[in-house]
């Protein structure tokens, strides 16, 4: 455990808040860069976006969490002093079978993700707790395993917690918003579970903030009261560290969130934030080219970057060691 310990450390900034930075995005990225150019997107394209936001970004984030595929050229140019993470699991989920269920990169185990020098092991298991049980009970044998894994090499395993509805409601939509408290917490409480192993809980909010009281733009799902007791809920449900993602919202209502989450008196240690950071700057570099992509980078992004440290600072909790 104390080898877990450090590597958690080592992912944390100064206050011992974790103020991570996501870029594992591989099908997601592809898709965000085939909207601004008529041919697929190349790896190389990948790769070097990847590379721009770790060396133009890193330097003001605890951490950055990337994936074996197209984010190793992007590891060797992150700031020195900036822990790492490796995500475990293949992209995305085959669609035509029941369940979402997941899948390892077929040629990556936590050893040698140990040996890539990163800090932990990152694996997202998309979890409906209304499911069948004979499709979640493959899921935890699945998360008990990574565990196993995590544990025989002492590297602190991060599990991330993404929701969905298997009879069919769109995550965007008030029917799923209507859902989603009891789907995200009753999720973070299985797997808070010793069996499992986890060391850091990655999770969504409890909440869809554009259904919330005074920040609803048609009529709210939650009154502002119910909102905040969802995000209480949520921290007591747990006593594991927990960090939030940010789910693709704007940085804007991602900071806003925060401040929320705060209010209602979350007991989370940071954040693990994606594109609320970079994803504005996948336009210009496909549209304008590289060195442009890196200006915003060193400007906008890196102005992201450090008003979500401001409000990490004033509302995360420091974790433990």
């Amino acid at each position: 455990m104390k080898d877990k310990q450090k590597y958690i450390q080592q992912l944390s900034n100064k206050n011992h808040i974790i103020s991570a930075l996501a870029i594992d995005q591989r099908g997601a990225l592809q898709k965000m860069v085939n909207k601004y150019q008529d041919e697929p997107a190349t790896a190389k394209q990948i790769e070097s976006f990847k590379e721009i936001v770790s060396s133009e970004l890193t330097p003001y984030t605890s951490a950055i969490l990337l994936d074996p595929e197209y984010g190793l050229p992007a590891a060797k140019v992150k700031n020195e002093f900036t822990g790492e993470l490796l995500a475990y699991e293949q992209t995305g989920y085959d669609a035509s079978v029941p369940g979402r269920l997941p899948e390892l990169l077929p040629t990556w185990s936590v050893k040698r993700i140990k040996e890539q020098e990163a800090d932990a092991c990152k694996f997202l298991l998309y979890y409906d707790v209304d499911e069948s049980d004979e499709i979640n009970d493959k899921k935890q044998v699945f998360v008990e395993r990574i565990g196993a894994e995590c544990k025989a090499e002492e590297v602190p395993f991060f599990l991330e917690l993404v929701t969905y509805d298997a009879s069919g409601s769109d995550n965007s939509t008030k029917d799923f918003a209507l859902k989603k408290p009891h789907k995200v917490n009753k999720a973070m409480k299985e797997f808070s579970k010793i069996r499992f192993g986890v060391d850091v809980l990655k999770v969504e909010v409890p909440v869809n903030m554009a259904f919330v009281e005074g920040y609803a733009e048609g009529e709210p799902v939650y009154s502002k009261k119910e909102a905040l007791g969802y995000f209480k809920e949520q921290s007591q449900i747990t006593e594991l560290p927990f960090i939030f993602l940010s789910a693709g919202v704007s940085a804007n209502m991602f900071q806003e969130t925060l401040y929320f989450a705060n209010q209602a008196g979350s007991k989370f240690n940071g954040v693990l934030c994606g594109r609320a950071t970079w994803a504005d700057g996948v336009k210009i570099f496909v549209t304008k080219g590289e060195e442009a992509a890196r200006r915003w980078m060193k400007t906008q992004g890196r102005k992201n970057v450090e008003e979500l440290n401001d409000v990490l600072q004033k509302t995360a909790t420091p974790l433990k060691f």
